[in-house]
């Protein structure tokens, strides 16, 4: 918790001093205000020492973890809370561990997402640059993923199948990734979104050259089987003609 903390002592220096030694921090992580400055009185009588409050500065893992904290206090939770953040790549994961964490994953993650869409709002707004956020408990971001991929996968089956086209359930922009990023290098199958959000759903239909080319092939294979029948008509006449023409030149 970043709370401000007064303290008082002969001058200023000394005041912030004792106050880093209260927070077991250094002056670069500590941010203060002089309430009162000291004053030496009349010839050394009635002085008045100084007054300052100091606290520390805010970091992005402290900001994530005060938001978080008093979110879990209003649902009567414990939760425990591991930060990792990495400023060079621009990322925050955060763990959330402790009892029944169904509750904060919602029905497919509903309630884990919208948290993690508010840490961000909460830690970028205290960020120079833009940070990508996520929230996960108990590996639950990855088992979706597999989950979503084996979907994708079976689906994508029966579109091959049944020449038809599914539309998936409304999925945020997360998971219709997934399902894109999972069917991507198919052959025969094509996948695009479809709707607003939050009811925007990925679609998966057959791709297009697989059904022209099954009809440009019986087209061309028909064709050819008429060319064929065709010359060998043309190739008869024609050769009858010549053999006539030969038998009258050499009566002559």
């Amino acid at each position: 918790m970043n709370e401000w903390i007064e303290v008082k002592a002969k001058n200023v220096n000394e005041a912030l001093t004792e106050a880093l030694i209260k927070l077991g921090t250094s002056s670069d992580n500590v941010e203060y205000e002089v309430l009162e400055k000291e004053s030496n009185g009349i010839l050394g009588l009635f002085s008045k020492p100084a007054k300052i409050r100091v606290r520390s500065k805010k970091t992005i893992e402290g900001v994530a973890i005060d938001f978080l904290k008093k979110v879990f206090g209003s649902m009567n939770l414990i939760v425990e809370i591991k930060v990792d953040y990495n400023k060079e790549e621009g990322y925050v994961n955060i763990d959330l561990s402790g009892d029944d964490m169904g509750v904060l994953i919602g029905k497919r993650g509903q309630t884990l997402d919208s948290l993690q869409y508010l840490v961000s709002l909460v830690v970028n707004k205290e960020s120079t640059s833009y940070l990508k956020v996520k929230v996960d408990t108990e590996n639950y971001r990855e088992r979706r993923k597999e989950t979503l991929e084996n979907l994708a996968k079976n689906i994508a089956y029966k579109v091959k199948r049944t020449k038809h086209s599914v539309s998936l359930e409304p999925m945020n922009p997360f998971e219709r990734r997934i399902i894109h990023s999972a069917l991507q290098n198919d052959k025969y199958v094509e996948t695009h979104s479809e709707g607003e959000e939050p009811y925007r759903r990925v679609v998966i239909t057959l791709k297009k050259y697989t059904k022209e080319y099954k009809g440009s092939y019986n087209k061309e294979y028909s064709y050819k089987k008429d060319y064929k029948k065709d010359y060998k008509k043309d190739y008869s006449k024609n050769y009858g003609a010549r053999t006539a023409s030969t038998v009258t030149v050499t009566e002559e």
